[in-house]
């Protein structure tokens, strides 16, 4: 079980998809760049199956922005985006209104 402690070091933010590119080297991964008020990073993230780059830019998502940053098949992932999946296919976590930039989600 995680403790609550363990949830609070978990930071999660809005953030906005400026950019989106399909991964050189995968075919279900997306490269993203993403602002979180604060800076602009780059993620990678496997939801190209369920979405099209012309759905993405501009979306508010919720962002891990804390992750430790990865090398995804060769490119920097710096965050995680949150989505949830199931038989239906998969589904972005998004605000259901037009939050700030960097807005912290508890």
């Amino acid at each position: 079980m995680a403790t609550m402690e363990d949830f609070k070091k978990i930071e999660l933010v809005v953030a906005q998809i400026k950019e989106v590119k399909e991964h050189p080297n995968a075919d279900r991964l997306y490269v993203l760049q993403v602002d979180t008020g604060r800076d602009v990073r780059q993620i990678v993230a496997g939801i190209r199956k369920a979405y099209t780059p012309e759905q993405l830019i501009g979306r508010r998502i919720i962002l891990i922005a804390n992750m430790e940053p990865a090398v995804i098949r060769g490119e920097a992932s710096n965050g995680m985006l949150l989505a949830a999946s199931d038989a239906n296919g998969m589904a972005l976590l998004m605000p259901d209104k037009d939050m700030l930039l960097g807005s912290i989600v508890k």
